[in-house]
């Protein structure tokens, strides 16, 4: 009999991008008990200092959707006696300037233009003594 040492990898902290995209696939297939969701990707636009989503949203009014935004993520969600359910949450690479930002909604399209919020720098200078 022989033995072989046996070595093994040690942990990876991140998931590989094939385990990311099981887990997205996963998550869209098994939604609203078992249906695919009706929720389509926001259309994405970058500007030099916002970026633009663009959802359909056909039978909600403005009075039904509520907006929340914290930090980068941004928040979608209808109110509970609305004739379609609605829940969405996207996080986008920089922090959202909530006053430079805005929402319309016309014909069920709701464009957010979310601005960045200006990068402020907290370095400081030491003296040598």
């Amino acid at each position: 009999m022989f033995y072989t040492p046996a070595r093994r990898q040690a942990y990876v902290s991140q998931p590989r991008s094939v385990d990311q995209a099981l887990e997205r696939f996963l998550a869209s297939a098994f939604t609203q008990g078992g249906r695919q969701s009706t929720a389509q990707a926001p259309l994405v636009k970058q500007e030099e200092n916002a970026v633009v989503l663009t959802l359909d949203l056909p039978g909600l009014s403005r009075e039904q959707i509520t907006i929340s935004i914290d930090a980068n993520i941004v928040k979608l969600e209808s109110i509970a006696d609305a004739p379609r359910k609605l829940k969405l949450a996207y996080e986008l690479a920089h922090d959202i300037d909530t006053d430079a930002s805005e929402a319309k909604l016309e014909n069920g399209v709701l464009t957010l233009k979310l601005a960045r919020k200006a990068i402020v720098s907290t370095a400081r200078t030491l003296d040598i003594s």
